[in-house]
């Protein structure tokens, strides 16, 4: 599968920028995913979570709290005011999900949007 560049930018300094197979984004009509070649779009982000997939068939999941997303064919960039990782290489996992759920539950989006964004989240932590 052709890899495609994905940054994931906060105020606070870069949270991934690397080389992916695939990301799902919590854009604003629904999720949605990206691969390499994907035609070029703008969109915003709600709050939910990004899942990308690594070169190493590593799935890796980041809680957002809101943003906007830039896709093109090479590259897909992700600016959004808070994240926090999931999954990857962070080895307390129960901080990172309960970082994760504060940052979820502060945002202004629909209580449906959050709610569902907090369930994935917590599903992302029974797998651990």
């Amino acid at each position: 599968m052709e890899l495609m560049k994905l940054e994931i930018i906060t105020p606070n300094g870069v949270i991934f920028d690397g080389d992916v197979k695939q990301v799902t984004l919590p854009g604003s009509e629904g999720e949605f995913g990206v691969l390499a070649k994907h035609a070029t779009l703008v969109s915003l982000l709600e709050t939910g979570v990004i899942v990308y997939e690594r070169a190493d068939d590593r799935e890796v999941a980041v809680a957002i709290n809101s943003g906007y997303v830039k896709v093109d064919e090479e590259k897909t960039t992700c600016i959004v005011d808070g994240a926090v990782a999931l999954s990857g290489e962070d080895s307390d996992i129960s901080k990172a999900i309960e970082a994760a759920k504060t940052l979820l539950k502060s945002t202004e989006s629909s209580s449906s949007a959050i709610a569902s964004a907090v369930a994935k989240v917590e599903q992302i932590g029974k797998s651990f």
